[in-house]
């Protein structure tokens, strides 16, 4: 049955020669219209994901699309019952995915060869490939491609200084790279290409295109996939394979439920089951359990966290 919602999830690399401007319109219109989320602009581009009603984003969609610097932008969509956001950000950024170089790469001029889902599928199957996954550590605890390398990192600016250390020697092999929706390899296969690797791909829309796909399916995508927004985790495959790869922090026992460290100094993302958030009271470690302005104990009536 058809939802009353949708979440968009969707970037373009394109030149704005005023981005502060377009930053002020595009939050006053999309105030306007009523949708929720996050959406970053600069002068490179932008990247967003929203929710909205039916009506609503397919106006978004229109709108941005009469733009002639948006014409061909490509939109994920996904049903949903209700707002997948408590509330509207438009920012404007340097960079609207943030890899920090000193030299910037610029994706319209060079980045690593695109391969539609299916493409993907079959490369992730030959012999000596290596496999990338540009997203942080508390993303890829909950779910990764098989086989793939998982990057230590607690942000994609860490991933050029992971490359120069673990893969310096590996420049004549062939890459694939992937991430949520496709935007980070956009410049973290420039990034490879420039420094010298000669066989450089990406999954072209990501993560979340590759499970749409109705002929892969999402094959050899093993747990969820972390999102940036109210669901936290969605699925990628939908075959018989789909399995549960994360651990719980406390007890290891399978589970890919994340929740926030209630330590406000904290914060940090790691994956617990419901048992063991109230035994440890949604605290990584002993010293976040004792700081005295831990949230989860300042509470009378813990409220189970569901991210």
């Amino acid at each position: 049955m058809a939802q009353d919602y949708r979440i968009l999830l969707y970037y373009k690399y394109v030149t704005i020669d005023d981005p502060e401007t377009f930053t002020k319109e595009h939050r006053a219109f999309c105030q306007e219209l009523g949708v929720k989320g996050r959406i970053l602009i600069s002068s490179e581009g932008l990247n967003g994901t929203i929710s909205g009603t039916v009506e609503q984003t397919d106006r978004y969609m229109k709108a941005l699309r009469e733009d002639p610097r948006f014409h061909d932008i490509e939109f994920k969509i996904d049903e949903a019952d209700g707002h997948a956001f408590k509330k509207l950000s438009v920012r404007h950024r340097k960079e609207i995915v943030a890899l920090k170089l000193e030299e910037d790469v610029n994706p319209n001029e060079v980045t690593g060869r695109y391969l539609e889902p299916k493409e993907f599928y079959e490369a992730l199957q030959e012999d000596d490939v290596i496999v990338i996954d540009a997203r942080n550590d508390y993303e890829t605890q909950i779910g990764h491609f098989r086989g793939a390398i998982l990057p230590d990192i607690r942000s994609f600016r860490e991933l050029p200084e992971w490359v120069d250390k673990h893969l310096a020697d590996k420049k004549d092999k062939k890459i694939l790279t992937y991430c949520t929706g496709g935007i980070r390899c956009e410049k973290f296969t420039a990034y490879l290409i420039k420094k010298g690797f000669k066989d450089v791909n990406q999954l072209h829309g990501g993560i979340i295109r590759y499970g749409k796909d109705p002929e892969v399916r999402g094959r050899l995508f093993d747990g969820k996939c972390y999102v940036f927004d109210n669901r936290i985790r969605v699925r990628v495959n939908r075959t018989e394979e789909d399995v549960v790869v994360g651990r719980c922090y406390h007890c290891g026992k399978p589970e890919d439920r994340l929740v926030n460290c209630a330590n406000p100094e904290c914060h940090r993302q790691y994956i617990s089951c419901e048992a063991c958030e109230r035994k440890y009271q949604r605290s990584c470690s002993k010293a976040c359990r004792e700081h005295p302005r831990n949230e989860y104990v300042r509470t009378e009536d813990p409220v189970l966290s569901t991210r």
